[in-house]
């Protein structure tokens, strides 16, 4: 009972959260709610995040403002076709002692070392550099020469990429695609929010975010998450769901066999009832419903799905293949 009592505490002390977090981040942020809302649920779930959007839409801003809200250390990467491997991973440099002869090699860290990565355009690098985040994006660990140490918790990285502009690209291998939790599309801002942005970001005011949560809370809350009952409906829900991605099985529609080459994998799975109990917590709820996968299945699923050339030359994205799955 008592560990019930600890859990109902825990899920209300996130729900306060949610609406400092919020607070701060509109400092700078003026609208994206939908992005904001989706970006914490990444967060609390422990997952990773792709934002996907043309230049000028705050992407970049978003997500550092999200780590100075939470006191969290936060390194930017900034992805270009000249990067290496060990620029983000770290290495072996040699060095001399002072006074005497002897020489050592010593692991200099990368900025992957911190608790939020911003990889800034993570599409201008080859996929010989972008495999430089696999390992630690999967089990929190990087592996340099013979050695491997451990990444500090929270781990979360938060990446960006430009639709619009191909030259010079490097599409990110299914693998990589994969490992992240969420791909989240940003729009253009309506009217009057971006009259608002006009109005507010060409004086001299600068507003100040302030810290609200440390690691430890974070990780406290990221476990009482986990701890959230599912009823086995929902479970099945999620499932059936996954499975119904995937052509040439019991469970695809004709629609699926014609347009899809391949569905979304078990993980897909495992990141809906993460999302969706994530969502229900944010919310103040003890557990999540069918209602909280629905509303989480197309930034889980859109980059798990990979259309066929008839879905392409139909100009059908994996976008309204998930629609029609909801319908």
């Amino acid at each position: 009972m008592q560990n019930e009592q600890d859990l109902i505490k825990q899920i209300d002390d996130l729900s306060q959260c949610r609406l400092r977090l919020a607070s701060e981040i509109k400092k700078t942020i003026i609208g994206q709610q939908r992005v904001i809302d989706q970006v914490m649920i990444g967060i609390f779930a422990n997952g990773h995040i792709l934002i996907e959007g043309v230049p000028g839409l705050a992407k970049t801003l978003l997500i550092s403002s999200i780590a100075k809200a939470l006191d969290l250390t936060f390194h930017r990467i900034q992805f270009t076709p000249d990067l290496m491997p060990s620029d983000i991973t770290g290495t072996d440099i040699l060095v001399s002692t002072i006074g005497t002869e002897t020489k050592q090699f010593q692991y200099i860290r990368g900025p992957i070392f911190a608790n939020i990565i911003l990889a800034d355009e993570i599409n201008r690098t080859p996929p010989k550099t972008q495999s430089a985040l696999l390992q630690a994006m999967q089990e929190y660990q990087v592996t340099a020469g013979n050695k491997t140490w451990n990444l500090d918790l929270p781990f979360i990285v938060m990446a960006t990429q430009n639709p619009i502009e191909q030259e010079g690209t490097y599409p990110l291998p299914e693998a990589q695609l994969d490992r992240f939790m969420f791909y989240i599309d940003i729009d253009y801002p309506d009217y009057e929010e971006e009259m608002l942005i006009a109005q507010t970001t060409t004086g001299n005011d600068t507003q100040t975010i302030d810290a609200s949560l440390k690691a430890e809370d974070i990780i406290r809350l990221q476990h009482a998450i986990r701890q959230l009952p599912v009823a086995k409906h929902v479970y099945e829900y999620a499932v059936k769901l996954v499975r119904a991605t995937r052509p040439n099985r019991p469970e695809a529609s004709d629609y699926i066999n014609k347009w899809v080459n391949w569905g979304a994998g078990p993980r897909a799975s495992q990141y809906l009832i993460l999302a969706a109990k994530s969502k229900a917590a944010l919310e103040g709820r003890l557990t999540p419903s069918e209602d909280d996968i629905r509303s989480v299945a197309r930034i889980v699923l859109q980059h798990r799905i990979l259309v066929s050339f008839a879905a392409e030359a139909e100009g059908i994205r994996s976008t309204d293949i998930i629609a029609q799955l909801l319908e």
